[in-house]
């Protein structure tokens, strides 16, 4: 996926100088901050870009790259910039720029430093973020519930460390900026306001020799596999909320959830309205006419249907409760499943059929007259492309 431009992000000029780039962050910031936005993965998007395109532009380095390549220089860490948009979850970009939201919320966020921080300042346990997992399922599978193995990446703590962000065998060291207090105190006349220390971002300790293998991070990519249950009645664009099934947590916090989002692929003979289930089926004129029983495809295998004696284009027949199967929080039970007629006239007939047809007309009397009604419109065909369009 294409990025968008850096000074768009923040909606800057791109001659715009150091306070003014992070001025316009600031903003975004507080516009899409989490606790403002709770429960909206855009906003959320929205957040982790403004402080990916704020990491490049404020850094001359990095800016000056950026200007001349553009991403493509980033990507190739040309100017010895290295590569950007690492940031998973909001918790990194607190820990990444805590003097900033020290500035702008006195404690890390709008409630964001109270789940990170523990008491005198320093980091307390953190609850893992949470992760999105998209999966394609068939029209049936939604209808019926599926069993669906997936596999993704999540971030968990680095092996060789066990998370400490050290080489093992060694000790961090305290804050000389805080005492190992994870704050500093500011007086302004008769004031004292206490934020998060801008060198060690609240911990209280520095990291003198970073891991080796996770670069100091403390946390590393693992590919991750895990069961999940389709409930059977999920319909396209649902998102299924997972309970501790994200990312797992920091400093024995909580792990985030997972949140699984449904696409149905779209089956070539039924359409979905609500829990409703619709389809066509193309009959001779004879058997509209005399009436017929024949099988007919739902979701669940063949049911047996009765056509009417003089049934038209355009009727239907009603197979209540073989629709889609309701989810619980809608009551239970399932909708119906309606076959739409449509009338197959043959374009070619042989002597001996054109002979009996003849003879057909002759004892019915049958003449080409004006319709002196409005007839209903039985193009099923129109029907469908009208139901999909409704439905997206």
């Amino acid at each position: 996926m294409s990025k968008r431009d850096y000074y768009e992000v923040l909606g800057v000029e791109r001659g715009a100088d150091p306070p003014a780039i992070k001025k316009a962050y600031r903003a975004r910031a507080v516009e899409f901050h989490p606790d403002r936005n709770p429960g909206d993965h855009a906003a959320e998007d929205r957040f982790k870009e403004a402080a990916e395109a704020y990491e490049v532009l404020s850094n001359p380095q990095t800016r000056a790259v950026y200007d001349q390549l553009g991403h493509d220089g980033l990507r190739r860490g040309g100017g010895g910039a290295s590569p950007f948009g690492g940031f998973q979850n909001v918790e990194d970009i607190f820990n990444h720029f805590g003097d900033i939201f020290s500035d702008m919320f006195g404690f890390g966020g709008f409630g964001g430093g109270g789940r990170r921080r523990g008491g005198g300042g320093r980091a307390g346990p953190a609850r893992g973020s949470d992760l999105r997992h998209d999966i394609e399922i068939d029209f049936v599978e939604a209808a019926t519930g599926v069993k669906r193995e997936i596999q993704f990446e999540e971030l968990v703590p680095c092996t060789r460390c066990g998370g400490a962000r050290g080489e093992p065998g060694t000790s961090p060291t305290t804050c000389p900026r805080c005492d190992g207090r994870g704050q500093v105190v500011h007086t302004q006349g008769m004031f004292m306001l206490s934020t998060t220390c801008p060198q060690c971002r609240g911990e209280g300790q520095l990291i003198t020799r970073p891991c080796k293998e996770c670069g100091g991070q403390g946390r590393a990519r693992q590919e991750r596999k895990l069961t999940v249950d389709v409930p059977a009645g999920v319909d396209h664009g649902v998102t299924m909320r997972l309970r501790g099934k994200g990312a797992p947590g920091e400093r024995g916090g909580p792990a985030g959830d997972l949140h699984l989002v449904i696409h149905v692929k779209e089956h070539p003979d039924f359409v979905r309205k609500g829990y409703d289930v619709h389809s066509e089926l193309a009959i001779s004129f004879v058997h509209a006419a005399l009436g017929h029983k024949t099988a007919v495809p739902t979701v669940f295998g063949e049911q047996e249907i009765e056509i009417l004696r003089g049934s038209q284009p355009g009727q239907t027949v009603l197979l209540k409760g073989k629709g889609i199967p309701k989810l619980p929080q809608d009551g239970g039970g399932a909708g119906n499943h309606v076959v739409h007629l449509t009338v197959e006239i043959p374009e070619e007939l042989t002597p001996g059929q054109e002979k009996l047809l003849g003879e057909l007309a002759k004892e019915l009397e049958l003449e080409v007259h004006p319709v002196k009604k409005k007839a209903k419109k039985s193009g099923i065909r129109s029907f469908f492309d009208k139901l999909r369009e409704d439905l997206g």
